[in-house]
């Protein structure tokens, strides 16, 4: 039997510390410790070397972010954020971008039975955490496009990634030009709440530019567009060019945004003219729709273990032989560039 997963909770509430002890404790996790604030944590963590935080991120002295931004670049534990969406989402998005490996959402700011309702996500996102890598964020360089790409075949560009999304995404679309000739959709596993503030992230740090998902907005090169987290981004098409759509349906998706969702949306609107990428992640998410991109003639692009966060969804697709080529994430970019 495999060692407990040893967690150090970080919440400013006395109560929350004393409902995310209970509710984690257990055969496969043992709570090492607890932290009051930000400057507390990073004691615990010295000291006890916790697998896994779950990080609160408004705390006085030292708040959820300067915690992630102190971390060791070696050995650091993985990060659980525990958030209330609505106020803290702009906090939220850069942790992501930071390198929490999920968000857990509380159901209220009130220090109410409520919050024994983390029960089956906390323990769930922890183990999740402990399985994946901690990696320091990739630095991709700026490319420039080749000359011929200006007349690429293809008419668009789906992304699909889950665990370790946001950093991966941060670094690849730093390094794509303004200039890129074909529009780029994104799917994301990510609550609800948070895609807003994290695409102006991603927007103020990209020659592209980076909106979130909206019903209508127009797809067109220059321009990435992310799924809201909580909605199924699908592709329209008009005379005029390819349009979003935001769609809750299908509702029988284990994920949503759901890569499969995206990928096979894209297909039925330009058929053979997609070329996918499915970056770092956890589960099978983006193999269906993989499949259905390479049986139209598309291509599909996979990131390469070594930089992977968690090396799930790029690994089934790459196993199923669906996979043209594959890069880690510094060159990514580059590869999208040569491929279309």
């Amino acid at each position: 039997m495999s060692p407990p997963i040893r967690v150090l909770v970080v919440d400013d509430s006395a109560f929350a510390r004393k409902v995310l002890r209970e509710v984690l404790t257990g055969p496969e996790i043992e709570v090492v410790g607890i932290a009051r604030d930000g400057l507390e944590a990073l004691e615990q963590i010295s000291l006890l070397k916790p697998d896994v935080i779950t990080l609160d991120l408004v705390m006085p002295n030292l708040d959820g972010v300067g915690v992630l931004r102190a971390l060791p670049a070696q050995n650091a534990p993985r990060v659980v954020v525990v958030s209330i969406s609505n106020q803290e989402s702009q906090l939220g998005a850069e942790a992501l971008q930071l390198g929490a490996v999920t968000i857990v959402q509380k159901p209220t700011a009130l220090a109410t039975d409520q919050l024994y309702e983390l029960r089956d996500a906390l323990k769930s996102a922890v183990k999740l955490a402990a399985r994946a890598r901690n990696l320091p964020p990739a630095v991709a360089h700026a490319i420039r496009l080749p000359q011929r790409v200006q007349a690429t075949q293809y008419k668009l560009v789906v992304i699909g990634t889950s665990t370790g999304g946001p950093q991966a995404l941060t670094s690849l679309l730093a390094a794509m030009p303004g200039d890129f000739p074909v529009p780029i959709a994104i799917a994301l596993h990510i609550p609800f709440g948070y895609t807003e503030e994290l695409a102006k992230r991603l927007d103020r740090g990209s020659a592209l530019e980076v909106l979130e998902a909206a019903e209508g907005l127009e797809l067109r090169p220059g321009r990435a567009v992310l799924a809201q987290g909580g909605f199924h981004l699908k592709v329209s098409r008009a005379r005029s060019g390819l349009y979003v759509r935001v769609d809750s349906q299908p509702t029988s998706e284990p994920h949503a945004p759901s890569v499969d969702v995206l990928f096979e949306s894209a297909v039925e609107r330009v058929g053979a003219h997609v070329l996918g990428v499915v970056l770092t992640g956890m589960g099978n998410d983006g193999l269906r729709g993989a499949q259905r991109i390479h049986d139209a003639g598309g291509q599909i692009l996979t990131e390469a273990e070594e930089s992977c966060v968690v090396f799930g969804m790029p690994s089934v697709v790459k196993e199923a032989g669906l996979s043209r080529a594959e890069a880690p994430l510094r060159d990514m970019a580059a590869l999208i560039a040569t491929s279309i």
